[in-house]
């Protein structure tokens, strides 16, 4: 499986099963969070069999119930220093290893505000914040697909537009966001290079980091492709 077909496959998951991840998995997992670490200047740790964060809860944003979370030990907590681009790169570093995730027979589930903050679980340095959280862990269970909007919802550009471009937005319309707002916009400037942007929203900054994480993998096009 690659990422452009993680991007179909994956759905979140809120139900797991109730054993610990394998060392093979762990292993993978936290290169993959060194890795990226590395390239995005973030703070990202793996956290295993924890179950306090989780215990009970139901997923929940605003008016919105996303059922109860059940067995979730495990989970990556999305930490960097505060920063106008911190969402926006948790977004898209933490899709990068949800994809690969799901890659190596994972499911996972991205967490805004429904999760109990256990401090000693994580490290969080001196002028650092924890933005989000992803569970993960084995399931049965594959997931729902969610609602879309249509292209022209998402996208600015009109007329003729290049194969990669309508891929892009193709690919992004498949990305989760947060009670499933898709609140960004692409739009394809004459250089042919494009520029993202979002409505405000719960998470929308972090949802933009998804997005962009899912044109790029969806257009074949890497990050130059953006505008500023």
């Amino acid at each position: 499986m690659d990422l452009l077909q993680a991007i179909h496959e994956r759905h979140s998951v809120r139900t797991y099963e109730d054993g610990p991840l394998s060392n093979d998995h762990k292993a993978a997992l936290n290169r993959l969070i060194t890795t990226f670490n590395a390239e995005s200047g973030l703070h990202m740790q793996l956290v295993t069999d924890e179950r306090k964060a989780f215990g009970g809860l139901k997923a929940n944003i605003g008016r919105f119930s996303y059922g109860r979370f059940k067995n979730v030990k495990n989970y990556i907590a999305l930490i960097g220093r505060k920063g106008s681009d911190l969402e926006e790169l948790c977004g898209y570093f933490g899709e990068l290893i949800v994809l690969e995730a799901q890659t190596l027979g994972l499911k996972t589930c991205w967490v805004g505000g429904t999760f109990r903050k256990v401090r000693k679980a994580f490290e969080i340095d001196d002028g650092e914040k924890l933005v989000a959280v992803i569970a993960v862990g084995y399931s049965d269970l594959e997931g729902k697909p969610h609602k879309s909007k249509g292209f022209n919802e998402v996208s600015k550009t009109i007329g003729v537009m290049p194969d990669w471009y309508a891929r892009g937005v193709e690919a992004a319309l498949l990305a989760p966001t947060a009670i499933n707002q898709q609140k960004f916009v692409f739009e394809l400037n004459e250089n042919e290079t494009v520029t993202a942007t979002t409505k405000v929203g719960p998470f929308s900054k972090v949802d933009l980091g998804i997005a962009k994480c899912h044109f790029e993998i969806g257009s074949g096009k890497d990050d130059t492709i953006w505008a500023g």
